[in-house]
């Protein structure tokens, strides 16, 4: 993340660390029935770009210019996925964006423009990693939003022996294409 003050890009570390058990993701009956009613369309790496300007898009964010270049080069590079969430309109309204290595998908940042949104995008998320087989997913750091959805925090030492499992797990992230049917 860069350095509010001058911009530099640091190298963060947190103790606690958040993270979602994939089998813990937590959904709940509103969002089951919205879901369910099938208001929104998911699809995979469609709007990458799209997806990281909106989670940047907020008065105060971390999501600078550089960021941003480095993000898109590695989603180029097929590190890096989005997970966009469409309207019945067409129009983008929640996403999410992270780096998947190995058996780790590092969540950056999510975002949205209506109720569910972006809930929907990290269901169909957890959906799409099981289905890969990455059982690590990190979010790291703790918001009440993420609490409610299944995260816990985790002790740093710990946090790193999982990662350093998870890196080495023989699966990778393969982003569906077309809209994701996950329910």
């Amino acid at each position: 993340m860069p350095d509010p003050d001058s911009g530099e890009i640091l190298w963060f570390n947190p103790d606690p660390r958040a993270v979602i058990p994939i089998d813990g993701f937590h959904v709940s009956h509103s969002l089951r029935r919205t879901a369910r009613r099938q208001k929104f369309q998911v699809t995979f790496n469609r709007d990458f770009v799209g997806v990281v300007d909106a989670c940047a898009d907020r008065p105060a964010t971390w999501i600078s210019q550089d960021i941003k270049k480095s993000y898109t080069a590695l989603h180029r590079l097929g590190f890096c996925h989005s997970v966009e969430v469409w309207d019945a309109k067409a129009n983008l309204v929640g996403g999410l964006y992270g780096l998947s290595q190995g058996g780790v998908f590092n969540a950056e940042s999510m975002f949205s423009r209506e109720t569910d949104a972006s809930k929907i995008a990290l269901w169909a998320l957890v959906v799409r990693l099981k289905d890969c087989g990455i059982d690590l997913l990190e979010v790291q750091f703790m918001t009440e939003h993420l609490r409610g959805l299944g995260a816990v925090e985790i002790a740093r030492d710990t946090y790193l022996r999982q990662l350093g499992r998870a890196l080495q797990a023989e699966v990778s992230f393969q982003a569906p294409t077309g809209v994701y049917n996950w329910l």
